[in-house]
């Protein structure tokens, strides 16, 4: 059978329908700088889901953060960031692949322009975060949804017989009203993982922002300038003045 995602070796020898392989390696932006890009929803698995489709997989991520780990012609990562988030599933795991990289080598993120929620999370493990005037980051939280029809479908004359077995088999069906105990239970799972949130971009971040100024924000975005005050940035720059300095200080460490 196929290999599963766990190694990332289906998605390294992933072909499209002509028999190419997708996945040739990290893209080199210069000598010993790779790119990864981290655009759009962001989603657990996918094999290998690109910018091309809007999404992004914690999966294909984690394949080329390996490689950069592993590959000595590769000094430093840049890591290109636009999204507003996506699944928790994954999320963290992948973030911890790319404080491991960070320890090991060089990283940057660059926004054009986004990095809230999960993309937040994946950008603060980089050794630097640098923000363009215009752009947003933060969203420090956890959000979950639910719609209740019942009232709708009693309207159109429609009675919905749900058999279960389990009491909370049905928890969060659209055909009912949230019981308070399973509301509650709910909204307490949610300010647990946003807790973790904060206390993980904390650790990535240390001596810049702490868990406690996290929470803080309660989950607010912040632009430009304000996310740098705030913390959870570290520069405001265009993306090109970013990438000039940063090869230019790693030539400068090299030499």
């Amino acid at each position: 059978g196929e290999e599963m995602g766990l190694l990332g070796e289906k998605l390294r020898n992933a072909t499209d329908w002509d028999g190419e392989r997708i996945y040739p390696g990290p893209d080199l932006i210069a000598p010993g700088i790779a790119l990864i890009e981290i655009e759009g929803s962001l989603v657990n698995k996918g094999k290998w889901i690109g910018k091309s489709c809007g999404m992004t997989s914690y999966e294909a991520i984690g394949v080329q953060v390996r490689d950069c780990i592993e590959r000595d012609d590769i000094k430093a990562v840049v890591f290109e960031v636009d999204s507003y988030g996506g699944e928790v599933t994954g999320a963290f795991d992948c973030a911890e692949q790319i404080f491991e990289l960070s320890q090991a080598k060089p990283t940057i993120a660059v926004l054009t322009d986004h990095a809230c929620s999960a993309g937040y999370l994946l950008a603060s493990p980089c050794r630097q975060l640098v923000i363009p005037q215009t752009g947003i980051c933060g969203s420090i939280g956890v959000i979950s949804m639910h719609v209740d029809m019942s009232a709708w479908l009693a309207k159109e004359g429609l009675k919905v017989t749900i058999l279960k077995a389990g009491e909370h088999k049905a928890d969060f069906n659209p055909y009912e009203a949230i019981p308070d105990d399973v509301l509650q239970q709910e909204l307490a799972e949610l300010e647990e993982l946003r807790v973790e949130f904060a206390a993980t971009v904390a650790r990535y971040r240390a001596g810049r922002l702490t868990q406690q100024s996290a929470l803080a924000t309660e989950a607010r975005v912040y632009r430009g300038q304000k996310a740098v005050d705030a913390g959870l940035a570290d520069a405001v720059a265009r993306p090109s003045q970013v990438l000039e300095a940063f090869e230019a200080q790693l030539s400068r460490t090299a030499g």
